[in-house]
């Protein structure tokens, strides 16, 4: 089984400076390379105390691939309605180069009205921009000169420069919540799937893969060759007590600045994000126990937590647990513990059991 570590930046300067977090980060990043954790994911977000103070994962990235020689970067995700294509693919290929063909890349449409509002983007066209700054990307990678005339950018005749180590290009991942339409498109395509079952139910998730499983198929890419990451706060202690105390400070920060980013969404609709309303009323609502209950959170010992790793890959088939063990402040000592118990006492039995088949 792989398994990853998920930096999503969720705390106040209360809690911690932002050069404290990336500090923890890197010390994080450096163990979990010693470890045997086989990725490290940023994301992009603006603003907010909920992600904001990585508005650039290829920087942190980039810090986090120089003290490290295994575990794959990997962007979760970078957003093309922000970015000019030239700009990102030019920089990604950069990281793929400094990391020697470790980049794995993943893309995002971002979800807060606020951020959308800044750049001047309109969210229903969120999807469209999406859909072209990914194509455009990957021909920028893949052929000599592009000329691109479409509905977001226009232009002619660049070479890219550097090209990306990887060939034909770095792995592309989809990260997606709720739409049936981005599951499907992602294994039409032949990317891979990254989700968030935080606030979805895990029934839904399910079904969500399966519809991606089954677009893939249908694509005639080869059969479980899709990858998928589900991203899981974990909190793991030499008792349950000691892991619940850890975890519901830390975890109450998170739903707390979680909740205060979705504000934007207050008398805001967007066809191209139906249901975000119910989502936004699921973060409003969730508490440690909830997400303990909803299969969300790995919280407990390593027995439990074990457990609750196989159940969930019961229900949602084999993927790649990308766990958040760094959130709302959490402190160095108990962030470094679940990475070791989980690397030392979880990791070691999915290594030597079977695979974890999809569900029908």
């Amino acid at each position: 089984m792989r398994y990853g570590l998920n930096f999503f930046p969720s705390f106040r300067q209360s809690d911690m400076s932002t050069a404290a977090y990336f500090d923890q980060v890197l010390r994080l990043s450096e163990r979990g390379d010693e470890l045997g954790f086989t990725s490290a994911k940023c994301v992009e977000h603006y603003f907010n105390d909920y992600g904001g103070h990585t508005p650039s994962p290829i920087v942190l990235l980039s810090a986090i691939a120089a003290r490290t020689r295994r575990l794959r970067p990997i962007t979760g995700a970078v957003i093309p309605a922000f970015n000019h294509p030239i700009k990102l693919a030019a920089e990604l290929a950069m990281l793929d180069n400094l990391t020697n063909g470790r980049l794995d890349v993943g893309f995002g449409r971002a979800f807060i009205p606020e951020e959308f509002d800044a750049f001047g983007v309109q969210m229903d066209d969120s999807r469209a921009k999406f859909e072209e700054g990914v194509a455009v990307i990957q021909r920028l990678w893949t052929e000599e000169r592009v000329t691109h005339k479409g509905r977001f950018w226009s232009f002619e005749n660049v070479r890219l420069n550097p090209r990306p180590i990887q060939k034909p290009h770095p792995p592309i991942w989809v990260a997606a919540v709720l739409s049936e339409e981005s599951f499907a498109a992602a294994g039409k395509n032949g990317h891979h799937m990254m989700i968030v079952p935080f606030a979805g139910s895990l029934e839904r998730n399910a079904a969500l893969l399966k519809v991606y499983r089954d677009a893939w198929d249908a694509a005639g890419h080869p059969r479980g060759a899709g990858q998928i990451q589900v991203s899981l706060h974990a909190c793991i202690a030499e008792t349950h007590q000691q892991a619940m105390h850890a975890f519901e400070r830390p975890i109450n920060r998170y739903i707390e600045v979680f909740s205060e980013a979705m504000n934007s969404w207050d008398g805001r609709a967007s066809g191209a994000y139906a249901g975000y309303a119910n989502i936004v009323a699921a973060i409003r609502s969730q508490t440690p126990a909830k997400m303990i209950e909803g299969h969300t959170a790995l919280v407990g010992t390593p027995g439990e937590v074990t457990e609750e790793l196989g159940y969930l890959r019961g229900v949602l088939g084999e993927f790649e647990p990308s766990l958040q063990i760094s959130y709302g402040g959490m402190a160095d000592d108990q962030a470094l513990k679940t990475l070791e118990l989980f690397a030392q006492k979880v990791a070691p039995v999915f290594a030597e059991s079977t695979p974890a088949t999809s569900p029908a």
